[in-house]
């Protein structure tokens, strides 16, 4: 079962059932943000998997598409979507290295994902563990299960490394 909130460790990967299939899709969703950030977007990346299959991968790309809402997530679910002719995707997994954002959030529980895996938490914007709790709400129509902290170090190194450099 997934880890939520309450027993959110943060560790390096967190142990659970699905512990090495994690680890290495985060691998995948790690080398997506870095095109991301070889594009100058901000480094982040996201997979969907499907019975152990990717379907969808992306990065962020608001930057080169004039696109506010092209995080790596939205990008990602369309794309999923788009392959699987159905706007639902129910009993997929979303990775992705950063901790999703009230939109990306919301975008999930439309898709009724079944489970997303993050690697950084966002204490600024995340909306999972760190800002707000969204998948924690019992009022919405579709609990997603949430696995925080997979490779949280590589996830957030990517990122700060990025930043500095932007700084410079």
């Amino acid at each position: 079962m997934a880890q939520n909130a309450d027993n959110y460790t943060g560790a390096e990967v967190t142990m659970t059932p699905h512990g090495e299939a994690d680890a290495r899709f985060m691998v995948l969703a790690l080398a997506e943000a870095a095109v991301a950030a070889a594009e100058g977007e901000v480094p982040v990346g996201a997979l969907i998997v499907s019975d152990n299959q990717i379907i969808a991968r992306a990065h962020n790309r608001p930057i080169a598409l004039n696109d506010p809402t092209a995080h790596a997530e939205i990008l990602a679910i369309r794309a999923a979507a788009q392959y699987t002719g159905n706007y639902r995707l129910s009993g997929m997994t979303l990775y992705v290295t950063l901790e999703p954002c009230l939109m990306c959030a919301g975008a999930v529980i439309h898709a009724r994902i079944k489970r997303v895996v993050f690697g950084a938490s966002d204490p600024k914007g995340g909306a999972v563990v760190s800002v707000s709790r969204v998948f924690d709400d019992s009022r919405l129509n579709h609990i997603v299960n949430f696995t925080g902290g997979v490779m949280e170090g590589r996830c957030a190194e990517i990122l700060s490394s990025f930043f500095q450099r932007k700084r410079l």
